[in-house]
């Protein structure tokens, strides 16, 4: 097994979450395959699971495994619900008013370790090798803008809207393998992080709506302007 310190090994452990594309709520391999995976111990590995969850990274059901995210409040027959009746478009109008807002309380709220994830969740969108570990990364740096907020209710809210969007089908067309070094997402996800860092509130909002409007305006021309 390898010696290898906890505070290294929780990187690992994020590390291998983003690299093979698990977003939030998804349950990762049993804790066996985990070791195997990493080369440590039952112990070694138990330990980062407990520094990770007490972060709000991941969280564990006894008998039901190890998933990640912070632990969700969700009522999920509500969740499944709102998968079966919303629209595509309603999910952006509902985006377009939440995530500004919760970029401009992380840039009041947030900590030095919620913008050091952010910046490693931007950084790694950038390094992905392939489409899907980008998505994850920009998943999980869009849920650390979030998290930074500081405000549960909020929270829960965007939770709610992330589960619904992923639920959804929206049929973009891909002609990469992955997004090329100038992808204009890897510049708005800087501007946005900058933004909160420099505790910008109102530019950090800003950029973040023109973040998603960009997005959208290439998955769903018809919600522009």
């Amino acid at each position: 097994m390898t010696d290898i310190s906890k505070s290294a090994l929780v990187q690992r452990v994020q590390d291998m979450i983003g690299a093979e594309g698990y977003t939030h709520n998804d349950r990762l391999p049993p804790e066996r395959r985990l070791c195997e995976m990493l080369g440590v111990n039952r112990n070694q590995l138990r330990s980062a699971l407990a520094e990770l969850e007490a972060q709000g990274r991941i969280w564990r059901h006894i008998g039901r495994g190890t998933f990640v995210g912070a632990r969700p409040v969700l009522n999920l027959q509500d969740v499944s619900y709102l998968c079966d009746q919303v629209k595509p478009a309603q999910v952006v109008t509902v985006r377009q008013t939440i995530e500004p807002e919760l970029a401009r309380l992380a840039a009041i709220n947030g900590h030095p370790s919620d913008h050091e994830r952010m910046q490693h969740c931007a950084d790694r969108c950038r390094q992905a090798a392939d489409w899907r570990g980008y998505e994850a990364w920009d998943n999980n740096l869009h849920h650390a803008i979030a998290r930074a907020s500081g405000n549960k209710l909020f929270i829960y809210y965007f939770d709610t809207l992330n589960v619904v969007r992923r639920s959804i089908v929206w049929g973009q067309s891909r002609n990469t393998t992955k997004p090329v070094e100038t992808y204009s997402s890897f510049s708005q996800h800087d501007r946005i992080v900058a933004a909160i860092v420099d505790r910008d509130g109102d530019r950090a909002a800003r950029y973040m709506r023109e973040h998603l409007e960009s997005v959208y305006t290439r998955i769903l021309p018809e919600t522009a302007g």
